[in-house]
C-alpha cells in the first residue's frame, strides 16, 4: 500500500507536490523541443496555418489517446503489489511459467527486450532534457554557445549526486519548482493564444487527418516530432510504486495536461506570426525581459525531468532483481512509510556516466532527439501487448474488450514506430543497441541461473535416498543403530 492511500488532506497535497517533482518532469519539459522538432526534423513541412493546425491536432490527440486513455485509464490499473512498469507486467504474467508453452516464452522474451529498450531510453532522457534547456543560452546570448556543454555536464553531475537523499526529499525540493514551471507554461501559452485564438480549432481531429493526407510522406515523418510529447508515459508508469495511481491521475488531469496543451497551442499561435520562431519556439514565447529567468526555470525543470526516469530505473531494476532477471544489486530504502521509495547507487552512477557520454557524443538536443524516440516507442508497443495479455489472464476481460484495446493502441504505437524507424541510422541505433546488450545480459543471467538450479537439483539426492545409503553402508565406526533412519529401520549407534 502506498503512502498516498492513507494520507490526510494536507498529506495528499504534499504527495501531489511530490508527484509533480518526481513523475511529471519528463513529459512536462517536452514543450521545450517537441514542436520545434515537428518543423525542423527529418522532413520539414512548410510553416503555414494548415500545417500548424494539423500538427497541433496531432499533438492534442497523441496526449489524449496515449497518455490520458492508454496509461491513465488502463495501464495504471496493472500493478504488481503497487509497483508499475514493464517488469510489473511481466510479473503478472508469471514468468516462472514461461516453460509451459512457446507462446508464453516468446511473450516473456518480448517483455525483456522491451525492458532493455527502456533502459536505453532512460540513458537519453537526462541528456536531452538538460541540454535542450541550457541551449536557451544560445537564444539569449549567442556568445555563450561554448558554455552549453560544460554547464550541461555540471548540472548532470549535481543531479545524480542528489539521488542518495531519497525520492521523498528530492520530490519535496523539486515540487514547488514544477508548480512554477507548469504555471509558466500555461501563462506563456495563454498570452500567445489570445493573439490567435483560432489555433484552438486544432482540437478537431479533422485537421490532423487533413495534414497527413496533404503532406503524404513528409507529414507522416512529422510523427517523429509529435511522439516526443508522449515520451514520459512509460516513465510515469514505472514511477507508480512511489505514489500510487490516484495522485498520479489527479495531477495529470487537473494540472499537467491543461498546462501542456495551453503551451503547445501558444507555440502554434506564435508561429502564425513569427515563422522564424521554429528555431526555438518555446523560448520565443517569452518577452525579452523574461528570457533569462525562463532559461533558468527551464534548466531547473529539465533537471527534474530526469528525476522521473532515474527513480523509474530504480524501481524497474529492483523488480528485475526480485524476478531473478539480473544479479543482486545494492538497494537502499529511503522512506519509512513507502516501500517503493528506494535508491540504487550502482544504477545511479551508471546512468550518470551514460548521460554525460551521450552529451559529449551527440553535442546538441537536435541530434539527441533523433536518437530518443525509437526505443521509448518500442517499449510502449511492448507494454500494449503485455497489458492485453494481463487483461485477459488476470483482469478477467472478455476477448472482445481486450482485442479492442489491443487494436486501438497497437495501431497508434505502430504508426509512431514506423515513423521513428527512420531515425535509426541517425542515432536511433544507440538506444536499440544498448537495449539489445541489456536484453542479452538479462537473458544470459536468467538462463545461467536456471542451468545452475537444474545442475544443483540433478546432483542433490533426496533424504530418503540418503537414509537408504546410510542404512546399507553406515559411516565408519558405526556398529549399532543411531538416529539416521526413520522409524521401522535399523539404527546404528556410534562406538
Amino acid at each position: 500500500m502506498t503512502e498516498s492511500e492513507n494520507a490526510s488532506e494536507p498529506g495528499r497535497a504534499a504527495i501531489g507536490l511530490a508527484v509533480l517533482g518526481i513523475v511529471y518532469g519528463d513529459i512536462g519539459t517536452s514543450p521545450i523541443y517537441a514542436l520545434r522538432e515537428c518543423f525542423r526534423g527529418v522532413s520539414p513541412v512548410p510553416i503555414n496555418e494548415a500545417n500548424i493546425l494539423g500538427i497541433l491536432s496531432l499533438i492534442f490527440w497523441a496526449l489524449v489517446i496515449v497518455i490520458s486513455l492508454k496509461y491513465m485509464v488502463f495501464i495504471l490499473r496493472a500493478n504488481n503489489h503497487g509497483e508499475g512498469g514493464i517488469f510489473a507486467l511481466l510479473a503478472l504474467l508469471r514468468p516462472d511459467q514461461a516453460q509451459n508453452s512457446s507462446s508464453r516464452r516468446t511473450l516473456i522474451l518480448l517483455g525483456l527486450f522491451g525492458a532493455g529498450l527502456l533502459y536505453g531510453g532512460t540513458m537519453l532522457t537526462p541528456a536531452i532534457s538538460v541540454l535542450s534547456a541550457v541551449e536557451g543560452l544560445e537564444v539569449a546570448a549567442p556568445s555563450l554557445e561554448s558554455y552549453v556543454l560544460p554547464v550541461t555536464i555540471a548540472i548532470l553531475v549535481v543531479l545524480f549526486a542528489m539521488q542518495k537523499h531519497g525520492t521523498a526529499k528530492v520530490g519535496a525540493m523539486f515540487g514547488p519548482i514544477m508548480v512554477a514551471w507548469f504555471l509558466t507554461l500555461a501563462a506563456l501559452g495563454i498570452n500567445s493564444i489570445l493573439d490567435h485564438p483560432e489555433v484552438l480549432k486544432a482540437v478537431v481531429p479533422w485537421y490532423a487527418v487533413q495534414f497527413l493526407a496533404s503532406n503524404h510522406l513528409a507529414g507522416f515523418l512529422v510523427l517523429i516530432g509529435v511522439f516526443l510529447v508522449v515520451t514520459g508515459g512509460e516513465a510515469l508508469y514505472a514511477d507508480l510504486g512511489h505514489f500510487g495511481a490516484t495522485p498520479i491521475r489527479a495531477v495529470w488531469f487537473f494540472f499537467v495536461l491543461p498546462a501542456l496543451l495551453l503551451n503547445y497551442f501558444g507555440q502554434g499561435a506564435l508561429l502564425l506570426d513569427k515563422p522564424e520562431g521554429t528555431l526555438q519556439p518555446f523560448f520565443h514565447l517569452a518577452p525579452d525581459w523574461a528570457l533569462f529567468p525562463l532559461i533558468g526555470l527551464a534548466t531547473a525543470a529539465t533537471i527534474i525531468a530526469s528525476q522521473a526516469v532515474i527513480t523509474g530505473a530504480f524501481s524497474l531494476t529492483r523488480q528485475a532483481v526480485q524476478l531473478g532477471f539480473v544479479p543482486r544489486l545494492k538497494v537502499q530504502q529511503t522512506s519509512e512509510h513507502s516501500h517503493g521509495q528506494i535508491y540504487m547507487p550502482g544504477i545511479n552512477w551508471f546512468l550518470m556516466i551514460a548521460a554525460i557520454a551521450l552529451v559529449l557524443t551527440f553535442r546538441s538536443s537536435n541530434n539527441l532527439a533523433a536518437a530518443y524516440g525509437v526505443s521509448v516507442n518500442a517499449t510502449m508497443l511492448v507494454t500494449t501487448i503485455l497489458a492485453f495479455n494481463v487483461a485477459r489472464e488476470r483482469g478477467g476481460w472478455s476477448l472482445a474488450k481486450a482485442t479492442l484495446f489491443l487494436l486501438v493502441f497497437l495501431t497508434v504505437d505502430l504508426a509512431f514506430l514506423t515513423a521513428n524507424a527512420e531515425t535509426i541510422p541517425r542515432g536511433g541505433w544507440f538506444p536499440v543497441a544498448m537495449g539489445a546488450v541489456i536484453f542479452t545480459v538479462i537473458v544470459t543471467w536468467r538462463r545461467g541461473t536456471e542451468l545452475l538450479i537444474q545442475s544443483y537439483e540433478a546432483n542433490t539426492i533426496t533424504i530418503e535416498t540418503l537414509l537408504g545409503r546410510l542404512e546399507h553402508d553406515p559411516p565408519i565406526g558405526c556398529r549399532e543403530p543411531v538416529c539416521f533412519s526413520p522409524p521401522g529401520r535399523r539404527k546404528y549407534r556410534m562406538q
